[in-house]
């Protein structure tokens, strides 16, 4: 029986995929989180054969919690479940440690697959966004702006787009706030932008976060 944990800050999303997963015979749902911050503690006390994280949440977010939950336990594996498919994001929650990624459309068939996969040790990406990885590194030289983004620097950037101010971010992050701000510049200089207003703007304008996200952050 492989256990598995559902990670996400909307109960309706946990809830139909949990649905979803009741008739499955090997899998079987243990756990639910709603943030990152309580998806690391249950992880470490539960601990799940696979986890299906969302990434953009309010606090540390899953990208913070997929790094972290790898580090201490790296035999529970971590399948990223998000709406973004062309963005940064896959290649930044596979180097915080998650073995698979798929979107929140996946097909109940696709979601099994993943997490037997991941299970046996292998890594699962949906077809396009395997696709688009391998361009990726074929044009490496080309590569924008946003695809230069480190997994850390994206940590930072999304919770800056929800209002955190740096000292707090240093303190969830368990940074230096001398580090925190290296980290904030470096998105500046990478996307010509001066400050943390324009930042949010220029994530809002990739699809980095949704526009009503950043402005009821922390309220759902």
């Amino acid at each position: 029986m492989i256990t598995v944990m559902l990670v996400d800050d909307h109960e309706l999303v946990r809830g139909g995929i949990k649905r979803m997963l009741e008739d499955v015979q090997d899998i079987n749902v243990v756990a639910e989180a709603d943030n990152g911050e309580s998806a690391i503690e249950l992880a470490r006390h539960m601990r799940p054969d696979v986890i299906l994280m969302d990434v953009s949440m309010p606090g540390i977010g899953g990208l913070e919690a997929t790094r972290r939950i790898t580090l201490s336990s790296p035999e529970t594996k971590v399948i990223a479940v998000t709406v973004y498919e062309d963005s940064p994001f896959p290649t930044c929650l596979i180097g915080a440690g998650a073995s698979g990624y798929i979107t929140k459309g996946s097909e109940i068939t696709e979601i099994t697959s993943a997490i037997r996969a991941v299970h046996k040790g292998d890594q699962y990406l949906t077809r396009h966004i395997a696709d688009k990885l391998a361009r990726s590194f074929v044009n490496h030289r080309d590569q924008t702006p946003l695809e230069s983004i480190t997994d850390r620097e994206m940590v930072v950037m999304l919770m800056v787009a929800q209002g955190i101010r740096n000292k707090d971010i240093s303190e969830m992050l368990c940074l230096s706030p001398k580090t925190t701000s290296t980290y904030r510049y470096r998105l500046f200089e990478k996307l010509g932008v001066d400050n943390d207003v324009a930042l949010t703007r220029w994530a809002i304008r990739n699809g980095i976060v949704n526009e009503s996200s950043v402005q009821n952050i922390g309220q759902t």
